[in-house]
């Protein structure tokens, strides 16, 4: 064969045929790298702030993160998440080794309990093998969720006594050796990986570290550089961080997200909802949204009530208290949407403004 120049296009057929199989993609066109797809996660504000300048939510071909202190709604933003991906055709594969996933509670959030494929967590190389197994074998998306991975035992555990020390940082090389497998096929193969985890207090000497690194995340090292996006969620400095029903009883609480790691220029960035954990089961979303554009030029504010400015000068004055009903008026509702798009996505993505006001929601 004659050695000459060779254009990219045929770079990359010499490398797909070495390599037997499609590794190689001109990035103008469709490849693995790029997100095409995002999968809501029940809140609008959250999902505004994770990719800037657009509506995203959770990464379709991509490793997420949801991180969170005991009691901050991981699992039901999970299964927030999953109804949605079925809306959208994607095929649900739970992992749970906490044993307490309930289907009553999965069905009021909305998914098809009959298609979730729910699997208990026997083993964290079990999880890894059952995942690379599907996407070799299974052509459709789909959305692993694994519940959680800090009580996800290693066989190694599972076959030993209860000493620590003898399981020390096995867990660790296992999922090192495992995301380094897994991460390709994952985009590849346009699959969701979604992992909860949990938030422990970082334990350590140095005072400094403890201030500026309160928490930390079981698993190993590795875990993070996978991640293309980590949400963190920690309760709110509020006074009233609890929904109470009218007779008081607490039926949702308050939670902070935060973006502690995100590959679509977002790091940093924050924002609050309420999950109801009662009798109804959710994220109140669009009572978040009052909170998510205050401060907008779009919305005068004067004790309790608020006017409401539309693009023609004409203005619409509401009390906090109705707010939900406010909503219920396209118009109203409309012009609240087109102020969040351009507070929080358009001015982060342009650099309007005050830059603490979008990284932090309580400042100190």
């Amino acid at each position: 064969m004659s050695v000459g120049k060779m254009s990219p296009d045929d770079i990359r057929k010499l490398l797909n045929k070495s390599a037997g199989q499609q590794i190689s993609h001109n990035l103008n066109k469709s490849n693995p790298t790029n997100v095409k797809e995002w999968i809501p996660t029940g809140s609008r504000w959250l999902d505004s702030i994770v990719c800037r300048g657009y509506l995203g939510g959770i990464p379709v071909g991509k490793i997420t993160e949801i991180a969170g202190l005991e009691s901050t709604g991981k699992s039901y933003m999970a299964a927030q998440v999953a109804a949605n991906a079925q809306k959208m055709g994607i095929q649900v594969v739970y992992f749970d080794s906490e044993s307490a996933l309930d289907s009553s509670f999965l069905e009021r959030t909305g998914c098809n309990v009959d298609d979730i494929i729910y699997t208990q967590a026997i083993s964290v190389e079990k999880v890894l093998g059952m995942m690379e197994t599907l996407m070799i074998n299974n052509e459709n998306k789909m959305l692993f969720i694994w519940d959680s991975l800090a009580l996800t035992p290693t066989e190694n555990t599972i076959e030993g006594d209860f000493n620590p020390q003898s399981s020390m940082a096995v867990k660790a090389r296992v999922l090192s050796k495992g995301m380094q497998k897994l991460t390709v096929p994952i985009a590849n193969t346009q699959s969701t990986m979604l992992v909860l985890n949990q938030l422990k207090t970082n334990i350590t000497r140095n005072i400094a570290e403890t201030l500026t690194t309160p928490y930390v995340t079981p698993g190993g090292k590795t875990l993070p550089y996978t991640y293309s996006l980590r949400i963190w969620l920690t309760s709110r400095k509020a006074k009233n961080s609890f929904v109470t029903d009218e007779k008081g009883f607490r039926v949702g609480s308050e939670v902070k997200c935060t973006l502690k790691k995100s590959r679509f220029g977002t790091q940093g960035r924050q924002c609050t909802f309420k999950i109801l954990w009662g009798d109804h089961i959710g994220i109140q979303d669009e009572e978040s949204w009052l909170e998510a554009v205050k401060g907008s030029s779009q919305i005068e504010s004067k004790g309790p009530w608020y006017n409401l400015l539309y693009k023609d000068g004409t203005g619409e004055k509401f009390q906090g208290a109705k707010w939900m009903e406010k909503l219920q008026n396209e118009k109203f509702r409309n012009r609240i949407l087109e102020i969040m798009d351009d507070e929080i996505i358009m001015k982060f993505d342009n650099r309007e403004g005050n830059a603490s006001d979008f990284y932090e929601i309580d400042p100190e």
